[in-house]
């Protein structure tokens, strides 16, 4: 091959502008670590390959193109359908503007190479591949403006983020419907890495937690009843995972919260615990900001029961428990996450005297007003 092909210009400047993207795109998913460092590796990647057959169009060069960019465009292709489930995060999702945007200029540096390969001779009149270089540079600007306008998410496609930009208005909580969009944007005090923190975690939640879905089950892999199906929901707990080191992973939920109806039993919520945690810990109320409000219980009674701890009440006035139970203290900090619909948002508490204590000094935003929460709140 002789002479600056037009082609490999082309096909070069796309898959720089893809890397650009995707070194974008790493940076919205770091929520989930080893994602985000394979997304730095293929924009690092795609760049690299670009910017070489710019200055070289030997045949391994232009084959490594080719290479690269066929592997980010069949990843993307596969995951519009169907998750990859050794890469925590990776999950199925609708085509967006910018992930779209990504593969097309994948598929186009993929084109270029592959006409360089087959075709030696043919190649683009400079004034033509100039134009079409510019053109991609622009497409790429455009689906980066379009990523940082918009929280990525995964999990079902109709669900997404809204821009911080739209007016959503800022009440929260928000009533929640996982049948819907997500709208957790506009809210005070919430940073972008926080909503897309929040959004991963909801979305996440959705399409993990089903697993958990048949109460019958559960029982097999450790899950013990806390004996509150009174209330009208019923937790299940499992120690084991209260005691490993998981954090807000909906395959490894520390407590399961069931509606109850008579007999029947749906999942409505994952009770996420943060094992060795005080309340307020930075790395639990940064998380999401005032989106998420960990609490505790400081007033519930325990009893032994046949299958583990069992809730026997809360405590009086004066601090004290039924007979035969004790109040052991606050426990690790939790959060809810609901998969069912909910008014008070899709990190709400449960209502009632027992729903726990909060760390702060101001109105909850995990409970609506107007309800009777009982002497639970702080």
């Amino acid at each position: 091959m002789s002479g600056r092909n037009g082609f490999l210009l082309l096909g070069g400047s796309a898959s720089v502008g893809a890397g650009a993207v995707h070194f974008l795109a790493a940076g919205m998913h770091t929520e989930h670590a080893t994602l985000a460092r394979l997304m730095v590796v293929l924009a690092a990647m795609q760049c690299a390959a670009g910017v070489a057959v710019l200055l070289s169009d030997r045949k391994i060069v232009v084959s490594a193109l080719a290479a690269v960019n066929a592997f980010a465009v069949a990843v993307w292709a596969f995951t519009r359908f169907a998750d990859i489930s050794w890469v925590t995060g990776l999950t199925a999702e609708a085509p967006g503007v910018a992930d779209t945007v990504c593969a097309a200029l994948g598929a186009l540096a993929v084109l270029g190479a592959a006409i360089v390969l087959v075709r030696p001779g043919a190649t683009l009149p400079p004034m033509r591949s100039g134009f079409a270089a510019a053109a991609v540079g622009v497409l790429a600007l455009a689906a980066m403006l379009n990523g940082v306008g918009h929280v990525h998410s995964h999990g079902d496609g109709d669900d997404h983020a809204h821009a911080a930009g739209e007016d959503h208005g800022d009440s929260w909580p928000r009533a929640f419907d996982p049948g819907k969009p997500i709208d957790i944007s506009g809210v005070p005090g919430v940073t972008a890495e926080q909503e897309q923190r929040a959004t991963a975690l909801i979305q996440n939640t959705l399409a993990k937690l089903p697993a958990f879905a048949d109460v019958t089950t559960i029982g097999a892999l450790g899950f013990r009843s806390i004996g509150d199906a009174a209330t009208g929901y019923e937790h299940w707990i499992n120690t084991g995972y209260i005691r490993d080191d998981s954090f807000l992973d909906p395959t490894r939920p520390e407590s399961l919260v069931y509606r109850v109806d008579g007999q029947n039993r749906t999942l409505v919520s994952a009770m996420y615990m943060a094992k060795g945690k005080k309340i307020d810990d930075p790395a639990l109320t940064e998380y999401a900001g005032p989106l998420m409000q960990w609490h505790v219980h400081d007033n519930l009674c325990w009893k032994a029961g046949d299958n583990g701890p069992q809730v026997a009440g809360v405590t009086d006035e004066l601090g004290n428990c039924p007979p035969n139970s004790i109040n052991p203290g606050a426990g690790d900090p939790m959060v809810h996450v609901w998969i069912a619909p909910h008014e008070c948002g899709p990190f709400a508490a449960l209502e009632g005297h027992g729903a726990g204590q909060a760390a702060t000094d101001g109105r909850r935003t995990d409970t609506c007003g107007g309800h009777d929460h009982g002497g639970g709140h702080k």
